[in-house]
């Protein structure tokens, strides 16, 4: 079996999905795995991507379980990492993104990576080391409001000094948009001035290329999905990747559907909002569980008494909604409780016959596949930017699944009907 040559450590399940999808459309055939793949299993893969749920773990916990993937990885015989987090940076002045990064320098035995979180194609975008969604700065994009990672503050460079010991520099735009090799004697120039991590601008699809070809030297590479794309290309120039036309093939699944939705997202409120307008849908609330309701028994019977259509069950509610639940339950209480009910639900309808899942919110996503017992993941092709269509790998003879993963501040308006005409066809 051919050793993989980019292994890649996520900080969450849909922020993999969003990787693996990048890597795909470079001709990498990728592979994902739910967290550590269990012993024995054997996926023939250009690109390995381990999703861990590690974005709002306590920092000691994030950077254990980033090492265990990267000696995973390692003996997988990768020659580059790369360490995803996702592109608004979310994180707090305690980590994660900080400490991880040190960790895998520290253990690669290397002095220098970038940061590069900038996602164009979604509107994420770097210049002067300020993080822009759309027109507006981080920390006016909604994601000031975010219930466990607050964005307060739009300069990277500012938000990764605080989270890391390493002396953190920036890569400008000025450098970048004279090409690779400005960008490699810009990276030259930092480390000899000390610095160990660099934010790294980029406006566009094609600064992610030149960031790319200036990181082929590079042990760790550490960004958002976006930088991913300028990845695959140092392969294939090394000759040790042959372009794979048909990286995103997958059989077609059949089956019943479900849409399980449980971020707090603009985006995802937006896409709940347009499902409700036309289609069945079932709220769940977590004061009612925390009361001892049967809400899982209710969603799933209102699930299966529409045989004939496809459901949404969600949690996703309005930011000062989300405020005022925490007030009364507790942070980590409240979300424990509606990724732990979206997950039941999944399994359930899984064992009723539901075979297609799509689910928005990267911690519900983690719940969901969990609790569903899958290991592995084929990515296939994509719906939205950031956003691919994967099926599990089955285990001991189990029968796949079809699932979408999103990122709660991805996909248009409609996503959830563009998914299930995806998991379709």
């Amino acid at each position: 079996m051919a050793q993989a040559l980019l292994g890649c450590i996520a900080d969450d399940f849909t922020g993999a999905t969003d990787l693996a999808n990048m890597l795909v459309r470079g001709g990498m055939r990728t592979v994902q795995t739910i967290g550590l793949p269990s012993a024995g299993v054997e996926v023939e893969a250009d690109a390995l991507v381990v999703a861990l749920k590690s974005r709002t773990i306590p920092a000691d916990d994030a950077v254990r379980e980033s090492l265990y993937a990267l000696e995973w990885l390692r003996a997988q015989g990768c020659r580059q990492f790369f360490f995803k987090y996702c592109s608004t940076f979310d994180s707090t002045d305690k980590g994660n993104i900080g400490p991880v990064a040190d960790a895998l320098l520290d253990a690669l035995k290397d002095d220098f990576t970038i940061a590069c979180p900038a996602f164009p194609e979604n509107g994420r975008t770097i210049f002067r080391g300020n993080l822009f969604v759309g027109d507006k700065l981080l920390n006016e994009s909604g994601m000031e409001h975010h219930p466990l990672t607050p964005m307060t503050d739009p300069d990277l460079v500012r938000v990764l000094q605080r989270q890391t010991k390493s002396r953190v520099g920036l890569i400008r735009y000025d450098s970048i948009a004279k090409g690779t090799d400005a960008t490699r004697a810009r990276i030259e120039e930092l480390k000899e001035d000390g610095v160990r991590l660099a934010i790294a601008d980029a406006m566009s699809d094609s600064d992610l290329f030149t960031i790319g070809k200036a990181c082929r030297d590079l042990m760790l590479v550490t960004g958002g999905s976006g930088i991913a794309l300028g990845l695959p290309q140092n392969f294939h120039s090394a000759d040790l990747l042959v372009y794979a036309g048909h990286a995103d093939d997958l059989p077609k699944i059949d089956g019943r559907a479900v849409v399980l939705a449980g971020s707090a997202s603009t985006a995802t409120n937006a896409q709940v909002a347009h499902w409700r307008a036309s289609r069945p849908s079932f709220r769940i609330n977590p004061m009612t569980m925390s009361r001892g309701e049967p809400v899982i028994e209710n969603a799933v019977q209102f699930a299966r008494s529409h045989d004939n259509e496809t459901v949404l069950i969600y949690a996703t509610s309005s930011p000062d909604e989300v405020k005022a639940v925490q007030r009364k339950l507790g942070v980590e209480k409240a979300g424990h409780l509606v990724e732990d009910a979206l997950a039941s639900i999944a399994l359930k309808l899984r064992d009723a016959g539901v075979r297609k899942f799509v689910v928005a919110g990267g911690e519900t996503s983690g719940a969901v596949v969990q609790r569903l017992g899958v290991r592995v993941l084929r990515i296939g092709s994509q719906i939205d930017p950031g956003v691919p269509v994967t099926q599990s790998v089955g285990i001991n003879d189990e029968a796949p699944l079809a699932l979408v993963l999103k990122s709660g501040n991805f996909g248009t308006v409609d996503f959830f009907t563009k998914a299930l005409n995806a998991l379709s066809s």
